[in-house]
C-alpha cells in the first residue's frame, strides 16, 4: 500500500458525526420500540412521563438526540451542496427530505398509533443515505485510478522439496512439542475465540441453555473450527509457499505430512459431528455444513475464482450464529437469522483491511482479493459501505430482541471508533492504517457479542 499525508476536510468530520447521530437515533428508536417508551412518555414533542421511568428517560433522550442530529444534517447538507459532487448532494437531499417526515412519523407514535416499524425504516434509509454521501466524498476526495488492466498471473509454485533441506537435530521432548504445536496450528486457533463468541451470543438470544449445552456446542465448534482449518491447509499447501504470511505454516514447511494433515482433519470432524449430535441434529447439521462450506466451497471455489470470495464466504462466520441458536431451540429463529446477517455483513468491513495490507502477498498467491482486481480505492469504499451495512444488521437485531442499553450503547460507541478509524484509512492509505481499522473491527464485533451475551443473560 501507498502511504499518504493527506488530512479530512472539515465536511468529512461533520458528515461522520451525522452519521453517528444518526446511528444513536436508530439504536435507541429500537429500544425505544420494545419498551414502550413512546406510550410512556404520553405526548410529542415534550414528555410528560415521570422521569424515575427508564422507558421515559428512553424516549426524551431519545428525542433530545433526534433535535441535535437534525441540525448535524442541515448543517452537513448545507457544506456538501458547496463541496459535494452531484451524487453527494443527491444523497444528502434525501436525508434532508426525509428527516422531517421521520420526525412526523415520531410523533403520530407518540399518540399511540403502532406505526413504530416505519419510523425506525425511515431513521434507517436516512443512515444509509448518509453512508453514502460519505463513501462518495471520501472516494472523490482520496480516490485514484489505482485498480490493474488486467489480473495478475499468480507466481510460480515453490519447488515441493525448498526449503525441506537437514533440520536441527531436536531431543524426543522438543519433537513432541513441535509436533504438537504444529497439528495445533493446523487448527487455526486464533479463528476460535472469535467463532465462539459468535455461537455463545447465539445460544443466549435463544434462551437460557444448559451447562451441557453450551460445553457440547462450544466444544463441537471448536473441533469444527480445527476440522475446517486443517482441510484449509491441506488445499492450499502449494499456494501458501508463495505468500510471505503463510509461507510457515507446518504443511508448506513441511512439518506435518499431508496424509497425516487429512487424517487429522477427518478426526476432528468426526468428533464435532459427535458432540454437536449430542445436542440436537439441526446443529449437527449446521456444523457439518459449516465444515463443507469452509473447507470445499469457499476454499477450492470461492476463494481462487471470484472478487467476492470475502463477501460470500461470510456465510461460514455466520453459521456458528445458528449453530448456537439452533443448539437451545432446535430451529434457526429470526432472531438467529438476523444475527447471522450481522456476521454476514461484518465480514467484508472486517476481512479487507487484511486484503488491502497483504495486497502483494495475495497477488503472489493468485487469489482475485478486491485490492489486486478493483484496487485500494474501491475496496476502501466498500468496507466503509459494509461498515454501514454492519451497524444497521445490529439496529434491526436491537429491534428483534430483547437486548438493552448495554448492547445499545456498545454498538453506538465501537461503531463509532471503527467508522473513525475507516475514514483514517481512506487518507493515511498505509498498512499501519489498514491493520488499525481490522483491529477496530475485531474490537467492535467481540464487544458487541460479549455485550449480547451480558444482556441476554441478565433478561
Amino acid at each position: 500500500m501507498r502511504s499518504s499525508t493527506l488530512r479530512p476536510t472539515g465536511f468529512v468530520p461533520l458528515l461522520a458525526a451525522s452519521v453517528v447521530g444518526v446511528y444513536v437515533l436508530v439504536v435507541v428508536g429500537s429500544t425505544a420500540a420494545l419498551s414502550d417508551a413512546a406510550a410512556a412518555c404520553g405526548g410529542w414533542p415534550l414528555c410528560r412521563g415521570d422521569l424515575s421511568d427508564p422507558a421515559v428517560l428512553v424516549a426524551t433522550f431519545h428525542r433530545l438526540v433526534a433535535a441535535v442530529v437534525g441540525v448535524l444534517v442541515v448543517a452537513a447538507t448545507a457544506v456538501g451542496w458547496r463541496e459535494g459532487t452531484r451524487r453527494v448532494r443527491a444523497a444528502l437531499v434525501v436525508a434532508l427530505f426525509l428527516y422531517p417526515i421521520q420526525a412526523a412519523v415520531g410523533a403520530v407514535v407518540a399518540t399511540g398509533t403502532g406505526i413504530g416499524q416505519l419510523h425506525l425504516l425511515a431513521a434507517m434509509v436516512i443512515f444509509a443515505a448518509l453512508v453514502l454521501a460519505l463513501a462518495w466524498q471520501l472516494e472523490t476526495e482520496t480516490g485514484s485510478d489505482d485498480a490493474p488492466e488486467t489480473v495478475p498471473d499468480p507466481a510460480p509454485a515453490a519447488d515441493d522439496d525448498a526449503g525441506s533441506g537437514p533440520t536441527p537435530a531436536l531431543s524426543g521432548a522438543e519433537r513432541v512439542k513441535a509436533t504438537v504445536g504444529a497439528y495445533f496450528r493446523l487448527m487455526k486457533p486464533r479463528l476460535m475465540w472469535l467463532l465462539c463468541l459468535v455461537a455463545g451470543a447465539g445460544m443466549v438470544l435463544a434462551g437460557t441453555p444448559s451447562i451441557r449445552t453450551v460445553v457440547a456446542t462450544l466444544g463441537g465448534g471448536v473441533l469444527a473450527i480445527g476440522a475446517s482449518g486443517t482441510f484449509n491447509h491441506v488445499l492450499e499447501r502449494d499456494v501458501d509457499k508463495r505468500m510471505d504470511r503463510t509461507s510457515d505454516r507446518p504443511l508448506a514447511t513441511h512439518e506435518v505430512p499431508v496424509r497425516n494433515a487429512f487424517a487429522f482433519g477427518g478426526l476432528l470432524t468426526v468428533a464435532s459431528l459427535w458432540a454437536f449430535l449430542s445436542v440436537n441434529l439441526l446443529t449437527a447439521a449446521l456444523g457439518l455444513a459449516a465444515i463443507a462450506f469452509y473447507s470445499v466451497v469457499y476454499t477450492l471455489v470461492l476463494k481462487p475464482n471470484t472478487v467476492q470470495n470475502t463477501v460470500l464466504g461470510g456465510a461460514a462466520g455466520a453459521l456458528p450464529a445458528l449453530i448456537g441458536y439452533a443448539a437451545v431451540t432446535g430451529t434457526v429463529g429470526t432472531v438467529g437469522l438476523v444475527l447471522a446477517g450481522l456476521i454476514f455483513l461484518w465480514t467484508p468491513a472486517h476481512f479487507y483491511n487484511l486484503a488491502l495490507a497483504y495486497r502483494d502477498d495475495y497477488e503472489r498467491g493468485g487469489f482475485p482479493m478486491m485490492p489486486v482486481v478493483r484496487g485500494e480505492t474501491e475496496t476502501r469504499k466498500h468496507i466503509l459501505l459494509y461498515l454501514g451495512a454492519t451497524l444497521l444488521g445490529a439496529g434491526a437485531l436491537a429491534a428483534v430482541s430483547d437486548l438493552g442499553w448495554l448492547y445499545g450503547a456498545t454498538t453506538v460507541s465501537l461503531g463509532a471508533v471503527f467508522l473513525w478509524m475507516v475514514v483514517r484509512l481512506h487518507y493515511e492509505r498505509s498498512e499501519g492504517a489498514a491493520f488499525r481499522a481490522f483491529h477496530a473491527s475485531n474490537a467492535y464485533l467481540g464487544l458487541v457479542l460479549v455485550a449480547i451475551v451480558v444482556d441476554g443473560l441478565a433478561v
